[in-house]
């Protein structure tokens, strides 16, 4: 016959399954949210974009929903070092997806704006591959959650590497654009904005990332190299 202690236990396990299950769910919400703004940027697609920021707040309550959760797991249990690591990168976790779901929606936002423009096409600057990369930024970074695969993680820190490059690439193409013709400035504008948005998702992927890490070999990655994330995600030695 169980004990009381084994019985607590397995509950606090299945507590701990059902909250790593709801942050996959918001992330494959939050995948779909920016896979609809980006084909809504490359397709003009204004309705498409619309229901993105219309769907903004589903991605708002399911963070709302998984912190309280949490928050009562740890009040109930006082869970020990490692349990207690994983609530922590949870949170951390939610957080930036939500923060990626409100990028999504900016995207869309000035999708939106731009079609409703009579100020003529935007400059043609490539984003696609940048926005691809930063896609697939978010897809490790929540497969490296769900497997706490702390090499695939890795590999996300690498990536954010070349969105930055590219993002500066954008940059220095849109203020030479703005610098030939200052009436291209408003579109450009907007351009950039897109690709600061861009960026900022794979900023929030590489965040995640680095909390897989942290979880894995429980070291506090951020603020490190990349060299350093990869030889604590991968055990090498400098």
């Amino acid at each position: 016959m169980p004990t009381t202690e084994h019985h607590t236990s397995k509950q606090f396990d299945a507590e701990l399954e059902t909250i790593r299950a709801q942050v996959l769910q918001m992330g494959g919400l939050v995948e779909q949210q920016t896979i609809s703004a980006l084909a809504a940027l490359e397709d003009e697609d204004a309705v498409l974009a619309g229901r993105v920021v219309e769907d903004d707040h589903r991605v708002n309550a399911l963070e709302v929903k998984i912190d309280e959760e949490v928050g009562t797991v740890i009040a109930r249990r006082q869970p020990a070092a490692s349990d207690l690591r994983m609530l922590m990168m949870v949170v951390k976790t939610i957080t930036d997806l939500e923060r990626i779901g409100d990028e999504a929606a900016k995207i869309a936002r000035m999708v939106v704006q731009m079609h409703g423009s009579d100020r003529g096409a935007p400059p043609r600057v490539e984003v696609r591959h940048m926005a691809q990369v930063a896609l697939n930024m978010l897809r490790t970074s929540l497969d490296a959650f769900a497997r706490l695969d702390a090499a695939g993680a890795a590999r996300v820190a690498r990536e954010d590497e070349q969105v930055d490059a590219e993002f500066r690439s954008v940059t220095r193409q849109l203020i030479t654009f703005m610098m030939e013709d200052p009436r291209t400035i408003s579109n450009s504008l907007e351009v950039l904005f897109i690709a600061k948005a861009i960026e900022r998702i794979g900023d929030h992927a590489k965040n995640m990332a680095e909390y897989v890490v942290y979880m894995v070999k429980g070291k506090d990655v951020r603020h490190t190299t990349v060299e350093e994330l990869e030889r604590t995600a991968l055990g090498t030695k400098p």
